[in-house]
């Protein structure tokens, strides 16, 4: 693939950052830091341009905080105008990450995402008999710098923008040389190409016939038992060697119709629901929102903003039964109750 260059001039573009500024602020412009890098937005993005230029734009101001989503994982917020430059240079770079991609992986691109990765692992399931489930163990935690500068000095030619992207990645370091922040934009696009290698060695090296990447959970299906099993075990040298990466322990194999947990749902052959893990969560979560909402502790509107949020990811299977089971219809919190339609339109 030939190398992209001369992008550093089209980042610094005071067009692309006033772009990147709109997606920074975006769900943000209450916050002060918003209203304080607007209040002198021309100067503000000026003072970016010049660092970019010049090679010298600061990296690495970091606000730590932990998650617990279901396990704990360290959260690196950057500041905001970090965070602009960040897509600043997403803007231009990510067709250039887009292009080495295969159409089965679905994470951090347009017009793919978790659904449609469900959908196309439904599709697979429906076909094939066996499936093999895994993933990375402590994967961000594990990307080699080494690696992923030389990945990217495969795809960038720009002596200015590998600079920076090498002071983005040194930034952080959970490791010797090892480590990318999770909540950076760029990481989440780093992250995602760094297992391109391992899409192009399953299609065009193991060739399983079906395979689905969302990050780095990874599914393959074939009808063949023996041909799953051989493949984990070349895969699992493929990324020590190349990748210096390892598979988390106990990968799954088995048949379809058993039905498979992948991104939080359980795929089965002819319909995908909600998976037990993400269900036992979604259950305690939306008990905590009603409780804490009728304590008077959660507001009303930002209650049903979570509850809304939360009923669309459930939404997104054949979730109607498992409703029914799990959550009580009988109760409608924070006075929602519904009313007969005629008294409706008299009111």
């Amino acid at each position: 693939m030939k190398r992209a260059g001369r992008l550093m001039p089209q980042i610094a573009d005071m067009e692309n950052l006033r772009l990147a500024w709109l997606k920074a602020r975006r769900g943000k412009r209450g916050k002060c830091e918003v209203i304080d890098f607007g209040r002198n937005l021309d100067a503000n993005l000026a003072s970016l341009r010049e660092d970019l230029l010049a090679g010298c734009v600061r990296v690495g101001e970091y606000h730590y905080f932990t998650i617990k989503d279901p396990k704990e994982r360290l959260i690196c917020a950057a500041s905001l105008r970090e965070r602009v430059l960040h897509h600043a240079i997403m803007n231009v770079c990510e067709p250039v990450f887009e292009r080495a991609l295969i159409d089965q992986t679905y994470a951090c691109r347009n017009g793919k995402g978790r659904l449609k990765a469900l959908e196309q692992a439904r599709e697979y399931a429906h076909r094939y008999r066996y499936f093999l489930k895994l993933d990375i163990r402590k994967y961000f935690d594990s990307v080699d710098h080494g690696v992923l500068q030389a990945m990217l000095e495969r795809k960038f030619k720009d002596r200015t923008l590998l600079d920076l992207f090498g002071r983005i990645i040194d930034s952080y370091q959970t490791g010797e040389d090892r480590g990318i922040p999770i909540g950076n934009l760029t990481s989440q696009h780093f992250a995602n190409s760094y297992l391109g290698f391992v899409d192009h060695f399953v299609k065009e090296s193991l060739r399983i016939p079906a395979y689905v990447r969302y990050m780095d959970d990874m599914a393959l299906w074939s009808d063949e038992r023996e041909e799953l099993k051989a493949g984990l075990k070349k895969l699992g040298c493929f990324l020590g060697d190349v990748l210096r990466l390892q598979i988390k322990e106990h990968p799954y194999l088995n048949r379809t119709r058993h039905g498979m947990e992948f991104l939080g749902f359980r795929v089965l052959p002819d319909r995908f629901l909600v998976g037990r893990r993400a269900g036992r969560r979604f259950v305690r979560r939306v008990r905590g929102i009603t409780r804490d909402a009728e304590a008077g502790v959660l507001p009303e509107w930002e209650a049903q903003s979570r509850l809304t949020s939360m009923t669309a990811f459930v939404a997104q299977a054949d979730s109607l039964e498992w409703c029914r089971r799990y959550l009580d219809f009988g109760k409608y919190p924070m006075g929602l109750e519904p009313r007969q339609s005629w008294r409706q339109l008299e009111q």
